[in-house]
């Protein structure tokens, strides 16, 4: 008679708490059996790969509750409704609604046994397992060796965390290595909700998926690709890393490129080099019809504090007749561009860029790096590659950046363009009152050189007759009327300090006074070479100038409030009273970083309206307005500020005419502003409208305008700005510029999307860009077309070239993403 314990029954689950020693290392040998199991389904975690410029990416998936985290304290607990313990036979099984708990990973069963003898574990009946990251393991039928090199499992299905799916009728493991799954199915595709057994929209199937668990790699033999349950593409074989390595070495998907006459069509073949853990490597030659083979390779490195990459590009052309008269008549060209940064601690770092070519047309001519065009109708390429080198430090109310630049130039004016050697910023907030207010202070240091003048045509006589350029003989070439100087050429130092304070005060009647002072010290040495037309605007040769500026303030605010039942609203004027002397060598030094003037509401109370050090605001002025902000109580929110400054007294910086005419035509070059508004209204989360303006002080005539609307529902969204600026001829700008930039997305289906944008100019009654675009979307797969007309930018002095592209995208999500181009350009 055969010796049975048996464990009495009753209507209570029994629970069982055990370590991981005695009966309970059988038990715990089970659980991690069936881990094995799970890392079976672990196999399907395939990353993602999406382009760079996709236009249309994967709804997000909906998010799952994040399992809580379980101690690895090595204790089981095991419920069941009965637990056997057959001592003859050496064998413990778990019967009836078996759960059982370990580390963060639970399974569930019908029925476990353990066979001490012949150390098999086996599992059958809903079995269900899942791990500490979520991911569910169902089956069957499990039956393995307590060692997992031997044994199988039964109708095998595993959804993961990040909501992919896999199934196979068997899995079987042999040799402590190999699995091999039979008919397995794979799809990243929910099921359908209405009919959970309906085909996905893609599923991948496989008569049989083997796993190399040392190569770590994946064989996949008579697989196929089926939509909607229809197989569309076969493949015999293939291979692919499996999910637990990150980086693997092999050939990466393809891709075609259109080429120009000059190159040639082409084809890219890239090949990923995994080196190491911390480093790896991408080879790209590029085979073109015309000019041969083009190699490119990028090598990464990751350190315990930063990282830094290196590319490098050469080709040995074919055909370099197909440039000639062009720099890239040659045989070899190439080019090297690196970049890194690295933290010192957690208030430091310091990196670098730098970029080399043979020859400035290199990058433009192959389309490479800044030349790849995105998808986007609207294309901003680099006229110049940066190469710096920098240190940056950031505490909780300072900051500090020190760096070194120099601007290599795809137009091949070199010469015109500055090095900077170095830059350094500092700023800091003490963090304790002085005199009861805030205190601050900031240093500006800068040295830069130049080896040729940049002149720039204002007019039109200028521009047709080359007025501006330095081989010109005409009386008026060089000369103020007729060109800016951009750029001089020579050697400019700056030492830039100052210092700030203000204190806010509430009276009693709730007046706000915010006195405020500053003092600043510019320190400047500049030499500039005498070269045609450069005495014109500055002073040639050595210059040596100190110039100081202290200012004193007060700005008054008397905010009103209206409460009502709907909300309230907050009227508030506002004063500010600047006191200071005349800007000293007005006009008389080089401005290289002050050349943009804007002036709107945004920087209508602000103590120095120029942009940059190179120019200092001076002489008394005064900037009154309004402000209003009306916010309701069922959302929304109104905020519409007006105003005007003054100049009460001395010299108005911006009437000075400098090297770039910056104040000219500015709204600020006279006695009485321009007037200044903006509104913004937000009724609500759906909708968003802002104008902007500037207008003439005396005709009222608009100078500058911006209106912007921007709506946003579930299923669909729009967007539109119009700008209209004034004719600016001390600046170059002739004439009236307008325009409309609108775009916007409709959801006409589920999952069906169109979009488009497009910028009119209004001047010219002409669309001249746009985008038009439809896709599906779904959690899983992606498959869009475009239709894309924009400019594109050479190098040189190319003029731009009006591009028309078609683009194809198909992605399926973990599995592959991929994108065709097809383009035509013309000069219109």
């Amino acid at each position: 008679m055969t010796a049975v314990r048996r464990g009495p029954v009753s209507r209570l689950t029994r629970r069982i708490v055990m370590r991981a020693n005695g009966c309970g290392w059988s038990i715990r040998r089970l659980v991690m059996a069936v881990a094995a199991v799970a890392s079976l389904g672990a196999l399907i975690d395939v990353a993602a790969v999406a382009p760079a410029s996709a236009q249309y990416t994967y709804n997000p998936l909906p998010p799952r509750p994040k399992p809580a985290k379980a101690a690895n304290d090595n204790q089981m607990l095991v419920q069941a409704t009965e637990v056997d313990y057959d001592y003859n036979n050496s064998r413990v099984s778990a019967v009836g609604n078996v759960q059982l708990f370990y580390n963060g990973t639970s399974v569930e069963a019908d029925r476990v046994i353990y066979d001490q003898k012949t150390k098999r574990l086996h599992a059958e009946g809903n079995i269900r397992m899942t791990d500490a990251d979520g991911k569910i393991t169902y089956a069957e039928i499990m039956d393995l060796s307590d060692d997992y090199r031997d044994g199988f499992v039964d109708s095998l299905r595993v959804d993961t965390a990040d909501q992919t799916r896999m199934a196979a009728s068997r899995a079987d493991r042999s040799s402590g290595n190999y699995t091999v799954f039979e008919n397995g199915v794979y799809t990243a595709c929910a099921p359908c909700r209405d009919d959970p057994k309906k085909p996905p929209l893609w599923q991948v199937k496989g008569a049989r998926i083997i796993h190399d668990q040392q190569e770590k790699m994946l064989y996949f033999e008579t697989a196929q690709l089926e939509f909607f349950g229809v197989p569309l593409a076969y493949m015999p074989y293939f291979s692919t890393p499996d999910p637990t390595v990150k980086r693997k070495s092999g050939f990466l998907m393809p891709g075609y490129i259109s080429g120009t006459t000059n190159t040639g069509y082409g084809v890219e073949v890239p090949y990923y080099w995994a080196i190491a853990p911390d480093m790896d490597a991408t080879i790209t030659p590029r085979f073109l019809s015309r000019q041969g083979v083009l190699l490119q390779g990028e090598f990464r490195q990751r350190l315990i504090d930063g990282a830094y990459q290196i590319r490098a590009y050469g080709i040995d052309q074919l055909d370099p007749g197909a440039f000639a008269g062009q720099p890239g008549d040659r045989q070899f060209r190439g080019a090297i561009d690196t970049k890194g940064q690295f933290a010192l601690n957690d208030k430091w770092v310091w990196g670098w860029d730098g970029v080399l070519m043979s020859d400035y047309y290199f990058f433009s001519d192959y389309r490479l790096y800044q030349y790849r065009d995105p998808l986007g109708s609207f294309l901003l390429l680099p006229t110049e590659a940066l190469s710096q080198l920098y240190l940056t430090g950031v505490g909780n109310r300072s900051f500090f950046d020190a760096r070194t630049m120099y601007w290599l130039s795809y137009s091949g004016n070199q010469s015109q363009v500055p090095i900077v050697y170095p830059v350094i910023d500092y700023s800091n907030v003490l963090n304790y009152p002085v005199f009861g207010g805030e205190f601050s202070y900031k240093t500006n240091f800068v040295n830069l050189s130049r080896d040729q003048a940049v002149f720039d045509p204002i007019t039109t006589i200028a521009n047709t007759n080359s007025l501006c350029t330095t081989a010109s003989a005409d009386p008026l070439a060089r000369t103020p009327s007729q060109c800016l100087l951009r750029g001089f050429p020579g050697t400019y130092t700056r030492l830039t300090a100052e210092a700030q304070w203000r204190k806010s005060f509430t009276d009693p009647l709730g007046q706000i006074w915010t006195p405020f002072a500053s003092l600043r010290a510019d320190a400047i040495n500049s030499s500039v070479s005498n070269q045609p037309g450069v005495s014109n605007y500055l002073p040639v040769g050595d210059t040596q100038a100190f110039r100081l500026m202290p200012t004193v303030g007060l700005e008054y605010r008397y905010p009103f409030i209206n409460i009502q039942p709907w909300g309230s609203t907050t009227v508030e004027p506002i004063a500010q009273i600047i006191i200071r002397p005349n800007e000293t060598y007005a006009g008389k030094l080089p401005n290289e970083d002050a050349q943009s003037m804007v002036f709107d509401a945004s920087n209508l109370f602000s103590v120095d309206k120029f942009s940059g050090y190179d120019r200092v605001e001076g002489g008394g002025r005064a900037n009154v307005g309004v402000q209003s902000t009306t916010q309701f109580d069922k959302g929304g929110a109104v905020k519409v500020l007006f105003g005007q400054s003054y100049q009460l007294f001395g010299m108005n910086s911006f009437a000075v005419q400098d090297t770039i005419n910056t104040g000219i035509n500015s709204g600020l070059d006279k006695p009485r502003s321009d007037y200044v508004a903006s509104a913004s209204y937000s009724p609500n989360s759906t909708y968003t409208f802002s104008i902007r303006s500037r207008m003439d002080e005396q005709t009222w005539n608009v100078q500058r305008f911006e209106a912007e609307g921007r709506a946003n529902f579930n299923r669909w969204s729009v967007s539109m700005l119009y700008g209209s600026y004034a004719a600016q001829p001390e600046l170059g700008y002739l004439t009236r510029r307008q325009g409309i930039l609108t775009s916007g997305s409709l959801k006409i289906a589920n999952n069906w999307v169109v979009s488009g944008s497009a910028r009119w100019d209004l001047e010219a009654n002409k669309i001249n860009q746009y985008v038009v675009g439809a896709g599906y979307v779904d959690d899983c797969f992606v498959l869009a077309a475009n239709y894309v007309t924009s400019y594109s930018y050479s190098a040189g002095t190319t003029p731009p070239v009006l591009s028309h592209a078609f683009m194809f995208q198909i992605g399926l999500r973990t599995l592959a993403n991929s994108s065709t181009t097809s383009s035509s350009s013309g000069l219109q």
